[in-house]
Parts: structure tokens; C-alpha cells; sequence
């Protein structure tokens, strides 16, 4: 479907999505999105909307005392948002999409262009959701929410964020994004990104520490512990990207366009094996070596006499093990210092069962206009992992603003908190 033609239709109020019928989805969620694509009410009137002056703000902007910053920046609480994870800043620069591992997708709003929210609310509130991390923006403004087991876009989102009742067309049908028997809370987190080729890419993580060997032809059918590859409507779906445990987060290189995605190591081998990723993919179908490889080049105890594929693909960057590195990006902005443009900030969640936790914290890599890096991966912003191992935040995902600040996520504080740059007067 064209949704150029789509979004304008919506607005003179004269074009009708198609009905979903009710074994696409379940009889309930098809009737919803069958009266959302015909322009009538759902009787969804009541919006949570979260208050900004609570006494979390206080205790967060508490805590943001203690980040340590290079020179010259920092950092400032943006948004009050619960379980605030992947975000997708909308054309305008007015709304971000922000996704949850829970029911709800907020909408930041910052109406007067201060860098701080005005309003957070849930979007969408007449429709239901399961785990939907993954929101992105297509260059035309169509809003796709990559859900545990659904693809969603909304073509008219940032036009009517403000109704309970918002258009969705689905592009992967709910119960069709994998088998449901392979449906998990585990590694269900998806992230999805528009490629330069305006095609839609969605990471989908196996549910398994390490897959047993049965289910090996079914997720390789299916991209399961892989990124997949769609047109927009949802038709041509390919598995674009093989070997990978786990990655949240993906982006593409500005001067390039080769994807990079970072993928989460196994659990269970120790406290300093196997390293997490950074990857690079140059050309469809390529291998990255999980499971035969649990991170880097460390083998799993399950493939170890297995002999391995000749093809496989090793990261561009090895990282600390079990930090959990999730959301990335290439910064393209121009408020950072000449070094930081065109570099990967990446977020490192923070390790859940090593002997002494790590992470926490934002990475920066630098990357030259050809896609090679070149210079070690360190922290940027740190300090939410305090003195006695106790975690007063975990960044989840990294986004830029139109200003070219950096927006950080976090899932356990609740919070989204924006990085700025202000060049030291000279002496």
C-alpha cells in the first residue's frame, strides 16, 4: 500500500484501510483494527498520562549528578516514561515514539521546543499490545511498532497521536512474525529500522541461551536468530541476516549503508566470556555465527564438535562480556565535536547474573566515512552503576534529536535523559 496516498487520505477523511479478517490477528484485535480502518470509534476514551513534577523527577535528576561526561556536555532529565525502551523521533521533532517490554508505546511530546516534555502519554490506548520494544520511522513519516509477535504501521501517527483511536494497517499479522510455539518473554524484544533500500528490517531473537540443535531448520526458515528483510507492505520477507543470539539494536551507515547491529553473547560461561558484539554486514545472507560461536570467537559447550560454517562473519567490535550491549546508532548531527560525528553510540544495558555487574552506561565508537573503526570502544556516560553494585539506572536505547543532542533511554529508572554539547568559552 502506498502511504503517501494513505496518509492523505486520512487526512480529507476519504480512504478506508481493508477489513483484517479474524483469523489473521483474534476475533477481538481484528474487529479493533477493522473500525480503525474505517474511521470509527472504538469508545476508547481515557489516556494514561504520566506527571512530569513527580517526586521521581527529583531523585532521577539526583542521580544524573553523578554521570560522568567527556568535556563540554551534559546531561539533563528529558521525560518521566515507565519502562522506557527503543525510541523513534518523529519528522517533526515534536513527538517521540517510545516503546515498552510491557503493554504500553508512549508519545513524548515537547511542543514548545524547550528540550524538556511537555506531556507523556500512551499512544494508541483502543489497541491492544504485547511487548512492543521496537517503534521506527520510515522517511515519509509512517510509524512501524515491531511487537513480540506483530508488526503494526501506523501511517498517521504523529498527526493523531492526540486520539485514543489511531489508524494501524498490519504488515505482519498478529501470530505470523514467528510459530507461536517458539512465542517467548525471553529475547522478545524487537527492534526494527527502514533500510537506504526502503525496506523494513526486524531483528528477532531466539528464545534460548543456546538453541537446541532440533529447532535449527524452522529458525533458519524463519530468521529466528536473525534480521529479517520486508517490503513495506509486507510482502517479499527474507531472512537478510543469519547467526545472531540476540540483537536489540541496528542501525545503518550514513556513507555506506551496510547494516550494523550489536547481539548479545551467551549466558552461563563465565564472567568474562564470551565478548559482546558490534557487527557490520556487507551483503545479504550473511553468517554471524551463533550458535557454533556464543560471542567473538568463544565456541558454545552445545556446538563445540560441531564443524563450523566457512562463511562465518566475526564483529568489527569485541565488548566487555555480559554488559549487554542493546540500542545503537551512527550520530550524523553536528552540535558534537568533529571526533564523535559519524561514530557509533551504543547502549550498554548492564550485566543480570556476572559476579560483579558491569555496564550500565553509554559507549561511543569512532567510524570513519568508510566504515572502519577506528579507535577502541569507550564509555561515554557512566555512573549509573553505583559503588556497592546496585544499578540506579540501565540505559536501554540511544536516538538523536533534530538538534543533534542525544536522547539515552533508561528501562529501570523510567526515564529518557538527553546529552547536549556546549563548546568551552576559550581562555
Amino acid at each position: 500500500m502506498n502511504h503517501k496516498i494513505l496518509v492523505a487520505g486520512l487526512v480529507a477523511g476519504t480512504f478506508a484501510l481493508p477489513a483484517v479478517h479474524p483469523q489473521q490477528s483474534g476475533a477481538g484485535e481484528a474487529d479493533v483494527l477493522e473500525k480503525l480502518g474505517s474511521f470509527q470509534s472504538t469508545g476508547t476514551t481515557e489516556f494514561t498520562t504520566i506527571d512530569q513534577n513527580s517526586s521521581s523527577a527529583d531523585a532521577i535528576r539526583k542521580t544524573l549528578e553523578r554521570i560522568s561526561l567527556p568535556d563540554g556536555f551534559e546531561i539533563d532529565l528529558y521525560a518521566l516514561v515507565p519502562d522506557a525502551r527503543h525510541m523513534a523521533v518523529g519528522a517533526q521533532g515534536v513527538t517521540i515514539f517510545v516503546g515498552t517490554r510491557k503493554m504500553e508505546v508512549w508519545v513524548v511530546t515537547d511542543r514548545d521546543k524547550d528540550r524538556v516534555a511537555d506531556e507523556v502519554k500512551n499512544f494508541a490506548p483502543s489497541l491492544a499490545k504485547a511487548i512492543p520494544n521496537g517503534p521506527c520511522f520510515s522517511p515519509d513519516g509512517v510509524l512501524y511498532i515491531a511487537e513480540q509477535n506483530r508488526v503494526l504501521a501506523y501511517p498517521a501517527a504523529e498527526l493523531f497521536h492526540a486520539s485514543p483511536d489511531v489508524v494501524a494497517e498490519p504488515v505482519i499479522p498478529g501470530g505470523e512474525l514467528i510459530p507461536e510455539e517458539f512465542v517467548s518473554y525471553n529475547h522478545a524484544a524487537r527492534v526494527c529500522d527502514i533500510g537506504p533500500d526502503n525496506k523494513l528490517y526486524i531483528s528477532l531473537g531466539q528464545p534460548y541461551n543456546v538453541p537446541p540443535k532440533k529447532h535449527r531448520d524452522v529458525f533458519a526458515e524463519y530468521g529466528i536468530g536473525g534480521i529479517i528483510r520486508l517490503n513495506r507492505d509486507g510482502s517479499g520477507r527474507e531472512v537478510y541476516t543469519r547467526g545472531i543470539r540476540n540483537s536489540v539494536g541496528q542501525d545503518f551507515h550514513p556513507k555506506t549503508g551496510n547494516l550494523w547491529f550489536t547481539d548479545n553473547q551467551v549466558d552461563g560461561m563465565g564472567d568474562d566470556i564470551p565478548p559482546g558484539e558490534i557487527n557490520r554486514q556487507t551483503e545479504k545472507g550473511q553468517n554471524f555465527g551463533f550458535p557454533w560461536f556464543g560471542g567473538g570467537s568463544v565456541r558454545t559447550n552445545d556446538y563445540q564438535d560441531e564443524e563450523v560454517p566457512a562463511d562465518v562473519v566475526f564483529p568489527v567490535v569485541e565488548t566487555v562480556a555480559h554488559a549487554a550491549d542493546l540500542g545503537m546508532m551512527f550520530y550524523t548531527g553536528s552540535m558534537f565535536p568533529e571526533h564523535y560525528q559519524g561514530g557509533v553510540f551504543s547502549a550498554q544495558h548492564g550485566s543480570w547474573n556476572r559476579t560483579e555487574p558491569i555496564g550500565a552506561r553509554v559507549m561511543f565508537t569512532p567510524v570513519d566515512a568508510e566504515g572502519n573503526v577506528t579507535g577502541e570502544t569507550i564509555p561515554f556516560a557512566e555512573g549509573w552503576l553505583d559503588e556497592n553494585g546496585e544499578y540506579l539506572g540501565r540505559p536501554v536505547d540511544v536516538a538523536q534529536l533534530h538538534d543533534g543532542s542525544l536522547l539515552v533511554s533508561d528501562d529501570r529508572a523510567g526515564a529518557i535523559y538527553r546529552i547536549a554539547y556546549q563548546a568551552p568559552a576559550s581562555q
